[in-house]
């Protein structure tokens, strides 16, 4: 069965400039569907050598950045305490 959902195809950035430069409306264009992300803020991180030849090894069998590597596992880590937060809040309440 096909979705009676139809998807548009991303509008690109030229066309995005040129609808601004004719002045037609763009609310078409910009739905707020979207996820907006809040702004990124650098940390430092002090690690031992060997937990940092395993993220490079990590990142290079992934073949992705270590700082990918490392944003990955810390999101992994947080669903993972979520999780466990919930399971714990549901088995008090029973």
């Amino acid at each position: 069965m096909r979705s009676t959902r139809r998807r548009r195809k991303p509008v690109s950035a030229e066309a995005i400039v040129r609808f601004a430069d004719e002045g037609k409306g763009m609310s078409r264009i910009f739905t707020n569907n979207g996820r907006m992300m809040g702004p990124i803020q650098r940390v430092n991180v002090d690690l031992a050598s060997g937990m940092l030849e395993e993220l490079d090894r990590a990142a290079k069998e992934l073949n992705i950045s270590r700082q990918a590597v490392i944003k990955t596992l810390i999101r992994q880590a947080l669903d993972q305490q979520y999780l466990a937060r919930g399971n714990r809040a549901s088995a008090k309440r029973r």
